[in-house]
């Protein structure tokens, strides 16, 4: 390293304090510099600790969610005791209205709901016998929302896990000691469903059936008929639909018909397993369209029709 000496001239006169001394501007400028040095520092200390400490964070601050418009909702309604036909026209009614008034074209279709529950292994499983049968009994009866892009098959998945979910809360107890299959309880509910208005008389009907099939007795449930030979409601009876060989004609053929003849709600499911504690083997509608009237006595039952412009 080399090492500088002091210079061997004589010593520097001494210098005018006035001449170095910054002007008042000078200073105000070189504070104002300093000031704004100082305050970027800790701008940018703070900017540093707020980023390690955002780093950190469990909970970052969310990003904004793009909006996507829903596909518009629609609602279908199956009322309880509707057939699997009756399933089929409501769909057709209620695309037309879709089409009519929301100007929306569902793929739901009458033809594929018909197609998709005109046969399953469900029954069988149900029957304990491993044959195929239609859907009917198995569509749970509720109100089903679907967008434009739902499927018949999706609709009638959805009427199935339905009907699972309210199936659990049916008690087979009882209907198992009577020798009675589950598919054999879903068939009395579908019964149950169609015969009864007044919700009190559902285990009265389901009382009437049970007594009737442990004596060997026929049913002779007119509803029935109805269902075998599609007769409508608004349509009455003829001799020939009473004395038609279809397996679903209750006054000539004893037990039960071959399949469900409705979609029964839970209600109807709960009486069929458990009837009421009654001896009851007839009964037959009152005047008010609601009601029945039920007896034990068969010259009792025939007594109110007499009475009643049976005949």
């Amino acid at each position: 390293m080399v090492q500088q000496r002091e210079p061997l001239t004589g010593p520097a006169p001494p210098a005018d304090p006035r001449r170095h001394r910054p002007s008042r501007t000078r200073l105000l400028v070189r504070r104002g510099i300093a000031l704004g040095l100082l305050l970027a520092g800790l701008a940018i200390a703070f900017w540093l600790v707020t980023l390690a400490v955002g780093g950190l964070s469990e909970d970052p601050a969310p990003k904004p969610t793009p909006v996507v418009a829903s596909a518009p909702a629609l609602k279908i309604i199956f009322p309880e005791g509707f057939t699997r036909e009756q399933m089929g026209e409501r769909i057709k009614a209620v695309n037309g209205i879709a089409r009519e008034k929301r100007k929306i074209s569902p793929r739901l279709s009458s033809e594929e709901y018909l197609k998709a529950t005109a046969s399953s292994k469900i029954p069988g499983t149900f029957a304990k016998d491993g044959k195929r049968r239609p859907l009917e009994g198995f569509l749970f009866p509720a109100s089903y929302q679907f967008e434009q892009k739902t499927t018949s098959r999706q609709l009638v998945k959805r009427q199935l896990e339905a009907f699972e979910r309210a199936w659990k809360q049916v008690d087979l107890s009882y209907a198992r000691s009577r020798n009675l299959t589950p598919y054999d309880v879903l068939i009395i509910a579908s019964l149950i469903e169609k015969e009864v208005v007044a919700p009190e008389e559902r285990a009265l009907v389901s009382a009437v059936i049970y007594n009737r099939l442990r004596l060997g007795m026929s049913l002779g449930i007119d509803a029935t008929i109805r269902y075998g030979l599609k007769v409508p409601a608004t349509e009455s009876l003829r001799e020939s639909h009473l004395e038609h060989p279809t397996p679903y004609n209750t006054r000539k053929h004893a037990g039960l018909t071959p399949t469900p003849i409705a979609n029964p709600g839970l209600a109807s499911m709960q009486a069929a397993a458990r009837p009421a504690k009654v001896d009851y083997l007839f009964f037959v509608r009152k005047q008010d369209k609601i009601h029945h009237f039920f007896t034990a006595s068969e010259d009792e039952f025939n007594s109110f029709l007499d009475a009643n412009g049976y005949g």
